[in-house]
């Protein structure tokens, strides 16, 4: 009997958005910890709290991207 791979979620309005830890942002962008908490601290790179930990939306992370490539173009 052969295995099935699950589907791949869809986006979609019903779907929850991924948080990434300050960890997850650094090791995608290859920066360091202080490098990453000064992208939050200018609100630069948007994130919530949830107690005491600081989680980044995916979607922010991909704004945060899109911006810098679009003024390294302009």
């Amino acid at each position: 009997m052969a295995a099935h791979a699950p589907a791949a979620p869809h986006q979609g309005p019903n779907r929850p958005e991924e948080l990434l830890t300050v960890p997850q942002v650094m090791a995608r962008l290859q920066l360091g910890r202080s490098a990453v908490y000064d992208l939050l601290r200018t609100r630069q790179l948007a994130s919530i709290t949830l107690g005491r930990a600081r989680r980044i939306p995916t979607h922010a992370l991909a704004d945060f991207i899109r911006t810098r490539l679009d003024q390294e173009a302009a």
